[in-house]
């Protein structure tokens, strides 16, 4: 990466140029192919478009095209980084159309219009290309997108085709350049668009006015945006959004027109926002609707629909005590305000981690606080994530594992060890639940790299942060967090692979040291399936009395005697979950009517309680289920229900596609295209 700011552009780049050559091959001779195929190299600096083109002939070609290209470009665009791509075999992303080497984008800026009436996004998307010599044409993923027509920035028309469409991927945009450096693209999104949702006002909490939602990780915002989806590609972007006058926009950046926006017309309003910062265009989120803002410190806040705002507000309101601790563990944040949007019910995930305006799930809002995690979470990936992303899907562990460790670190600098010790321990038992899911020990889908979206339930999450805890207790804690803090400033806005973080361990933490090497199984970890032998389980004192507590009443002890006042979240899902698959009907409605299940207003209490009756075919419960997935449409919640009821073959299965199909209008597009799989498989 470099900087364009005091220095003349072309010192920069050849000093950056000769500086980073010698750094690689300094670098690779200590690169080892411990992979496969794979070639490793440890190099982290190498070309805005290809990290291991680094011959001296072809780098003084590229400067010369690259000079070029900056001193024809505005200044304001010349002030953001240009983020290195990966080239290596392992990097290759099966998941985009676009052949970044060739050449690639670096700015998006967006003009679209939303047609609450026609459910689309219409207008432009204007696009900063960065090209190898003598690249003929740039290629794009789009999915579904209607292209009206494409030209050079001087309105030039420029002669493009549209690919075949792949159900999984869309279709490939190629352009024909010309020459061109900057493209112009007049296009519009359908109604059914994979990363949009459109809410009617009977969806949304205050049932008055209609809601829009973006979510793009991992390949949707294709549908909206035209560009090159792909996480190892990362760009600025810029967007002006004109909504209706009674709505508000918000999105995952700066905000230029402070809250109200300007006008824009009979009507409507425009909203422009900036992120500056190159980052995985999945990152980039957009929601609109009936929201007010209320500040829950000096850089943080909470966005929401008025009615739900004050509570949204308290659940979240130890986010400033969160940043502090994370930017003591691993360094500055490094995006400015750190802003949530709680969501209406129909989000499909706990938490996105949009740079500086997470999306949150209304589950998370109990009362008790005992869902913060989730905050913690998303913040985490400010760092792992955000920071330093996965190049490719293949490696999604880098994000999750690693936030999922952070995360925990966070909780235990705020609430203390216990706490912490609970969510570990929670996640522990996750593990061992999906490794048993997936096949067992060696079954392949327990792999952290593998396949793109074929790792297991949440193995990434759950195997990812036990791997990075295992490290810390071998190394020992000050010596993983010096670590960890200078593996996120080496490697601050660029993409990562398991080979690369492999590569950088052992030149800045093991340094040859063979006996550590061996100690901290590292392959094994990252490629092996299951979990190595030297794996760090935490124990919680306060989930152990809860097991003591279900002990109990399996042995024939009253629902009565159970005493849940007080319980977490956590000590709730403990003892559910925990309870065997088959119970006789007295006993669970002895549950039921003592504990109020099934009229619990906790999403995750309410979820686990409705997935034990599934398994034991309790009609009782069938009311309060129906209920829940009509109005949750969070996939972690509802998905095992549905699996749950297709594995009670006749008589499940007729509920699952009566419920999916009484719910589906209320879910996110992502939501609904993977309950369909579960209740009607191909």
């Amino acid at each position: 990466m470099f900087a364009l700011f005091s220095l003349p552009i072309v010192a920069i780049l050849a000093t950056f140029f000769h500086d980073h050559a010698t750094k690689f091959h300094d670098s690779n001779e200590k690169c080892e192919a411990r992979r496969l195929q794979f070639n490793r190299s440890p190099t982290r600096h190498q070309l805005p478009f290809s990290r291991d083109a680094h011959s001296t002939p072809a780098m003084r070609i590229i400067l010369a095209a690259i000079a070029t290209l900056l001193l024809a470009t505005p200044a304001a665009a010349q002030v953001a980084k240009v983020a290195p791509i990966l080239t290596t075999p392992e990097a290759r992303d099966v998941w985009t159309h676009a052949q970044p080497q060739i050449a690639r984008v670096t700015h998006v800026d967006v003009k679209l219009t939303a047609d609450f009436i026609a459910k689309t996004m219409s207008g432009t998307a204007t696009l900063d290309i960065l090209a190898a010599p003598g690249a003929k044409e740039i290629v794009l993923d789009i999915d579904d997108l209607d292209i009206a027509a494409i030209t050079d920035a001087k309105g030039k028309p420029l002669a493009f085709t549209v690919g075949a469409d792949d159900p999984e991927l869309g279709s490939a945009l190629t352009v024909r350049l010309n020459g061109a450096r900057r493209i112009v693209i007049r296009y519009a999104s359908r109604p059914d668009a994979g990363a949009l949702q459109w809410l009617p006002p009977e969806l949304t909490a205050g049932k008055v006015k209609p809601y829009l939602f973006s979510q793009g990780q991992a390949i949707n915002n294709r549908s909206w945006i035209p560009t090159q989806d792909s996480p190892g590609i990362r760009q600025t972007w810029s967007a002006t959004i004109t909504v209706p006058a009674d709505l508000v926009a918000v999105m995952s950046a700066t905000r230029v027109d402070g809250a109200k926006g300007r006008p824009a017309g009979k009507g409507m309003r425009s909203f422009r926002f900036r992120m500056d910062k190159p980052v995985p265009i999945y990152l980039l989120a957009l929601a609109v609707g009936d929201l007010k803002f209320k500040a829950t410190g000096p850089r943080s806040g909470v966005w929401t629909e008025p009615s739900m705002l004050d509570a949204a507000a308290h659940e979240v309101g130890d986010v400033e005590k969160m940043i502090d601790a994370a930017q003591n563990l691993y360094g500055p944040y490094r995006w400015g305000r750190y802003d949530m949007l709680v969501l209406p019910p129909s989000f499909p995930f706990g938490g996105m981690e949009n740079p500086t305006l997470t999306f949150l799930t209304p589950t998370i809002i109990t009362g008790d606080r005992s869902n913060t995690d989730v905050v913690a979470h998303e913040l985490a990936h400010s760092w792992s994530g955000n920071l330093v992303t996965n190049a490719t899907w293949s490696d999604s562990w880098l994000n999750e594992g690693f936030t999922t460790y952070f995360e925990n670190r966070i909780m235990e600098a705020v609430y203390g060890p216990e706490r912490a010790a609970i969510y570990a321990d929670t996640d522990w038992e996750g593990l061992q639940r999906d490794i048993g899911n997936a096949g067992g020990p060696q079954a392949p889908r327990t792999r952290l790299h593998g396949d793109p979206g074929q790792t297991w339930g949440q193995l990434d999450y759950f195997k990812g942060s036990t791997f990075l805890r295992t490290i810390e207790h071998i190394v020992g804690r000050p010596r993983f967090d010096a670590y960890l803090r200078s593996y996120f400033d080496r490697h601050a806005f660029q993409p990562q692979t398991t080979a690369g973080f492999l590569a950088d361990i052992r030149a800045n933490l093991v340094e040859g040291d063979a006996n550590l090497e061996a100690l901290l199984q590292l392959d094994a970890w990252a490629y092996g399936p299951g979990l190595p032998a030297n794996a760090v389980h935490i124990t919680s004192a306060t989930l152990a009395a809860i097991d003591a507590k279900r002990a109990a009443f399996v042995a024939g002890g009253p629902a009565s005697a159970v005493q849940t006042r007080g319980w977490s979240t956590q000590e709730w899902q403990r003892f559910l979950v925990g309870l065997p698959r088959q119970l006789p009907p007295s006993r669970l409605k002895e549950l039921d009517e003592t504990l109020g299940l099934s009229a619990s207003t906790n999403a995750y209490v309410r979820s686990a309680w409705l997935e034990l009756a599934i398994a034991n075919r309790y009609e009782p419960a069938l009311p309060s289920l129906e209920q829940f997935v009509t109005h949750v449409g969070r996939g972690l919640l509802i998905r095992p229900l549905y699996s749950g009821l297709m594995k009670q073959g006749d008589w499940g299965r007729p509920i699952a596609a009566r419920l999916f199909d009484k719910a589906r209008s209320g879910y996110h597009p992502a939501t609904a295209s993977g309950v369909e799989r579960i209740v009607h498989p191909k």
